[in-house]
């Protein structure tokens, strides 16, 4: 099986990163960035198990990356995996690397709004190999031949 390292970059995130974390169970690795949180952010982030790396001013997205296995999910902290998109990654990290076909892969994202739940139109490239150089922020850049998971992110934008 090919290993997937979660990276989520935080930075005071305390009262959302243990939703985020509690989903990421298909993944065998978790890097977490500080950007100099003050509260309980990496208190939260030790106690899953996190490996925790403080952020480099000017580090660009894929230094963090050198000591992480395999492929990586980039997460915010406000996100979650849905069920079935947990399930598309241990099915996905079953496949013989042959079967998996795509430089990178999509997932669509639900955002929590005050009038409910809204899909984000277009699917978001957040699966990406170790090697990936083409980031915007911390989050890969959007890569047109990438073949989109089943499942969804959750945004939660109220703690």
């Amino acid at each position: 099986m090919l290993p997937i390292t979660a990276l989520v970059h935080t930075n005071n995130d305390a009262l959302r990163l243990g939703r985020c974390l509690e989903t990421i169970y298909p993944c065998d690795d978790l890097l977490i960035v500080d950007h100099g949180s003050r509260d309980g952010t990496v208190q939260v982030a030790r106690e899953y198990g996190a490996r925790i790396m403080s952020a480099e001013p000017g580090a660009s997205p894929d230094h963090y990356l050198r000591t992480a296995p395999g492929w990586i999910l980039c997460l915010d902290p406000r996100e979650s995996l849905t069920e079935n998109l947990a399930a598309s990654l241990f099915e996905w990290k079953s496949l013989p690397g042959d079967a998996r076909g795509s430089p990178a892969f999509s997932v669509f994202l639900r955002e929590e709004t005050a009038r409910g739940w809204v899909e984000v139109p277009a699917a978001q490239t957040r699966l990406v190999p170790r090697t990936w150089s083409l980031w915007s922020g911390r989050f890969p850049l959007p890569e047109p031949l990438a073949s989109v998971l089943e499942g969804e992110l959750l945004r939660f934008v109220f703690p």
